[in-house]
């Protein structure tokens, strides 16, 4: 017979670990790894929501400054705020350095001579400028040339439309300056006050001086003066009201011609269906001038409302 061991192994005692073992070794440290991917990805997550919390608070805060008015009692940086639409706006607004005397003029001044273009009202020009006939100007700049025009004319009221803070503050101060009383500043959007805040044959007259050219052909959609804008237009002149328009950018000066020839509401004071003679009433302005520095050739546009 043969012998046994005295210690006999039981059978598959080498073919696995006992079940009361813990796993150690790579296991543990698989598990490892991937805890600390799981913070790594919370922790970025975490980071990523906070700094688009702060993106969004500091567009907030940008926001509110936007519709806050500069100067208390002065125009209104979104006047019209209601009425916001998606359409192609031809002007941007701009809201750079004011001077003491600019601000001073804006918070003296804008009480009795400013109205924003909010279009909750329609306005009775006849009150605003005590019975005068009214041409509304669309772009002052910084105010020269109307606040001469005003000076010029004391018997024809002036309603200025701009969006430019600084240059609203310079015209309100010129006008009182010249003692000028038959000017009114209006902030905001025309195309809001010749749709909602005028009513039918309430102006004598349009002038729209330099307007932004917007010389890139794919912004020549932004341009003012297009067939919409003229159908805005003619219901609110009175019949004769002449519509002035002037540039020194050829380009727009020709689309200027061609779009008020076209309409049927319009007629050219110029015998030869062309351009005019600058009016004597119509001063130099500074856009003007530097045009002229660059060699510009500028030309008005007279047309009467038919």
């Amino acid at each position: 017979m043969s012998e046994q061991p005295l210690n006999p192994t039981p059978a598959g005692s080498h073919d696995a670990p006992s079940t009361d073992e813990t796993p150690t070794g790579p296991a543990r440290t698989g598990s490892t790894a991937a805890d600390a991917l799981a913070d790594a990805t919370a922790e970025e997550t975490t980071a990523t929501d906070e700094a688009a919390a702060l993106r969004a608070a500091s567009f907030e805060r940008a926001r509110r400054l936007r519709m806050e008015p500069r100067f208390p009692g002065g125009p209104a940086a979104d006047p019209a705020g209601s009425h916001h639409e998606r359409r192609i706006r031809s002007f941007q607004p701009r809201r750079s350095r004011v001077t003491t005397g600019q601000q001073e003029s804006l918070e003296r001044l804008w009480p009795k001579w400013g109205l924003d273009i909010d279009g909750k009202r329609v306005l009775d020009l006849a009150e605003l400028f005590d019975g005068l006939p009214v041409v509304l100007e669309i772009g002052f700049g910084m105010g020269e040339a109307t606040a001469q025009m005003a000076a010029d004319d004391p018997g024809t009221g002036i309603l200025a439309v701009d969006v430019h803070t600084p240059g609203q503050g310079n015209l309100l101060g010129l006008a009182d300056k010249a003692g000028s009383t038959n000017v009114r500043v209006a902030n905001g959007d025309a195309v809001i006050l010749l749709r909602e805040m005028l009513a039918p044959e309430s102006l004598d007259g349009l002038r729209v001086y330099f307007p932004d050219p917007w010389p890139k052909a794919r912004h020549h959609k932004r341009r003012l003066i297009q067939p919409e804008f003229l159908d805005l237009v003619a219901p609110v002149l009175k019949p004769g009201a002449i519509v002035h328009c002037a540039t020194d950018w050829e380009p727009y000066a020709e689309q200027m011609l061609e779009v008020l020839t076209a309409h049927p509401r319009f007629e050219n004071t110029a015998a030869d269906g062309g351009y005019a003679p600058r009016p004597a009433f119509r001063p130099l302005t500074r856009f003007e001038g530097q045009g002229l520095d660059k060699g510009h050739v500028v030309h008005d546009l007279l047309f009467a409302r038919v």
